[in-house]
């Protein structure tokens, strides 16, 4: 399989696509993606920043770091966020591929440790990842668990 991770800061030009493509897979409203992506290329903090798997000039998976993910422990920061793959591309290592550069990037930020919040009770694992906590999503009836990855 052929594809390419790419920083949205490092391809601006795609922000609209990418956007769109993650409005889609959550249904958050696109104009909070803009603006999260548009905060990102300003480029003041190193947080928030988005990050895309890219078969051509296809978005095959992304997921992005923001500050909190809609949740009430807001001393755990930063999130990675809305990963997600394309069904006709999982079980390709991609979602791991991505998580791992991402830890990578955000280490050289000098962001060591990362949170995610999700509903996967062995998925993350596999990729370094260790769960810490139980946390209340923003709206959602029971809890959810974080995980917490130290680079």
């Amino acid at each position: 399989m052929d594809y390419k991770i790419i920083r949205l800061i490092d391809r601006p030009e795609i922000k609209e696509q990418a956007a769109q493509w993650f409005h889609e897979k959550w249904d958050i409203p696109l104009k909070a993606y803009m603006e999260s992506m548009e905060d990102c290329l300003r480029g003041i903090k190193s947080v928030p920043q988005w990050y895309l798997a890219m078969e051509d000039n296809r978005i095959i998976g992304g997921l992005g770091v923001i500050e909190n993910d809609f949740h009430d422990r807001k001393d755990l920061t930063p999130n990675i966020c809305a990963v997600y793959v394309e069904e006709d591309k999982r079980c390709n290592g991609i979602a791991g591929a991505l998580l791992n550069y991402v830890c990578v990037d955000m280490k050289e930020k000098g962001i060591d440790t990362l949170y995610l919040i999700t509903e996967h009770a062995s998925f993350y694992e596999r990729y370094g990842w260790n769960f810490l906590c139980m946390a209340q999503g923003d709206g959602e009836p029971g809890m959810t668990r974080i995980y917490i990855h130290r680079e």
